[in-house]
């Protein structure tokens, strides 16, 4: 019993140690490497990661204008950087952040970054859960904060560049980032839950028809929820998203697919019979019916 209790132990250590240790790779035979965790520009210029990081890094050129307007005041901010080495996204942006950063002076003890996973079972953590409660939907999502307080975000893609952007965050603060409705929703349903989204519906039905792009916007962050056990969350999330966008049938599948597996058999049926009337010749729609009443 001692000797099982000491390899416990042990472990435990051992994982702990991995998981807090700076610029951790993961490497799996057949997948590409991703780093994990706490990870800064030396991880991102391994050899893994080089490449790219480099070839953008060198490619950006600041504007020296804004470069000069927001140097100063910058400096009293902290920043937390949430990526993934393995998103599209992370490898265009994050590089060109960094050559913003080091052109403003900014002091990089006060820039924490953190390497998200995109294995299924850990969809955009990392070991340590920095992320949890932060709302991070997207990578690459940069907080600003002051006197430990979040002022902004810039969501995975400035709306301008990242020195403009920066700009409107420390003097006016009127910017908004990417995503306004899952920014929405997520306080919604942290304030009120998935009942009070509910009865939210009408009034964000009408704020955002036909002004959001994508109905992916809504579909990655319900998937989040769904990642980390707010089941009923997801649900009102999904059951949001197929009315915004009736018209497309992977809304009603995913929101279907999520009450079957969750024994809601009957009402996943019923989600996708009311989608098959507004899209009766839709092949994905039937198949997918078809599997949930089999199943």
């Amino acid at each position: 019993m001692k000797t099982n209790i000491i390899t416990i132990i042990i472990t435990v250590l051992f994982t702990f140690q991995i998981n807090a240790q700076l610029n951790t790779e993961i490497i799996e035979e057949g997948e590409t490497p991703f780093l994990l965790g706490k990870i800064n520009k030396e991880g991102l210029e391994g050899e893994n990661y080089k490449s790219w990081f480099t070839t953008n890094y060198d490619n950006y050129a600041p504007n020296p204008e804004l470069i000069d307007k927001i140097s100063s005041e910058l400096k009293a901010y902290h920043i937390k950087l949430f990526m993934g080495t393995w998103c599209g996204d992370s490898k265009q942006e994050v590089p060109k952040l960094y050559k913003v950063l080091e052109a403003c002076n900014f002091p990089m003890e006060q820039l924490t970054v953190i390497a998200v996973s995109r294995k299924p079972d850990m969809y955009k953590q990392s070991p340590q859960h920095e992320e949890a409660g932060l709302n991070i939907h997207r990578v690459p999502t940069i907080i600003f904060y002051k006197n430990n307080t979040e002022v902004n975000r810039i969501v995975e893609h400035p709306i301008d560049t990242f020195e403009a952007d920066i700009e409107r965050i420390i003097s006016s603060n009127n910017y908004k980032s990417n995503y306004q409705i899952v920014t929405i929703v997520d306080a919604i349903l942290a304030q009120k839950g998935h009942k009070g989204l509910k009865r939210k519906q009408k009034k964000l039905l009408k704020s955002f028809k036909d002004k959001v792009s994508s109905m992916y916007a809504l579909n990655t962050y319900g998937k989040i929820l769904y990642s980390t056990n707010r089941i009923d969350d997801a649900i009102a999330v999904f059951n949001l998203n197929t009315k915004l966008f009736p018209e497309e049938p992977r809304s009603h599948i995913t929101l279907a697919n999520l009450l079957s597996i969750n024994d809601n058999k009957e009402k996943a049926i019923e989600v996708l019979n009311k989608a098959l009337k507004l899209l009766p010749n839709n092949t994905d729609l039937k198949e997918n019916l078809k599997l949930i009443k089999s199943n």
